[in-house]
């Protein structure tokens, strides 16, 4: 019930994915539409806290509980506590119920591979005693792209950082709510909601969102 992930801005999603194809990443889950809505007590004490609560609907809908977590070297570390729910609105209904209350409604389209390190993090599977396998998510959110990593530890996401030519340093160790909290108060938006049409008419730099460009150059 770990999560341990780094995630980085980027400019350009697809040569990302072409990287990955010449790792030989397998596809687990191709480009779909998630919609996600975040939810917290009337006091707000859940994100006073770091924690998060979390409906999501892509291919089924599933409820997540995250904690506040740790961060090291930009990766983050949190337990994370997900299954998966029968139906989407009557899980709303539940948690509304309880006394949760809608925070942010958020969407993103995410794909999803899996890539097998053996063949070339020897150094991290000495770490590990055995096999590990990455997963990388390519996000694409209403103000940028995101490149997701999930591994079993620090040096393996390093690593596969490195070989997605994504400079780690540049590495956001914030959510992507946290992100249009940013944005929000930046632009001086209106709506509450991170929806790809509110943002239609609306272009985002990496200034507005205080973020590091992991695909170029640094220098």
């Amino acid at each position: 019930m770990q999560e341990i992930e780094a995630k980085f801005y980027v400019l350009d999603l697809k040569k990302i994915e072409t990287r990955l194809q010449s790792l030989e990443a397998h596809l687990i889950q191709s480009r779909i539409l998630e919609t996600n809505i975040r939810f917290d007590l009337p006091n707000a004490s859940l994100g006073s806290e770091g924690r998060v609560l979390r409906l999501r609907q892509d291919t089924e809908a599933r409820l997540t509980y995250k904690d506040a977590g740790k961060s090291e070297q930009g990766v983050v570390n949190r337990t994370e506590i997900e299954f998966t729910v029968e139906n989407f609105e009557k899980a709303k209904l539940f948690l509304e119920a309880l006394g949760y209350q809608k925070l942010l409604e958020y969407e993103k389209y995410r794909t999803t591979y899996a890539l097998e390190t053996d063949s070339f993090l020897s150094e991290a599977r000495e770490q590990a005693h055995g096999l590990q396998i990455c997963h990388v998510m390519l996000d694409e959110l209403p103000y940028g792209n995101f490149v997701e990593i999930e591994g079993e530890n620090i040096q393996a996401i390093h690593i596969i950082a490195e070989k997605l030519k994504l400079n780690r340093n540049a590495a956001i160790t914030i959510s992507y709510s946290a992100l249009f909290e940013k944005v929000h108060q930046i632009l001086k938006l209106t709506f509450k909601d991170l929806t790809f049409a509110n943002f239609e008419r609306i272009k985002v730099s990496p200034d507005h969102l205080q973020v590091q460009v992991a695909d170029q150059p640094v220098g």
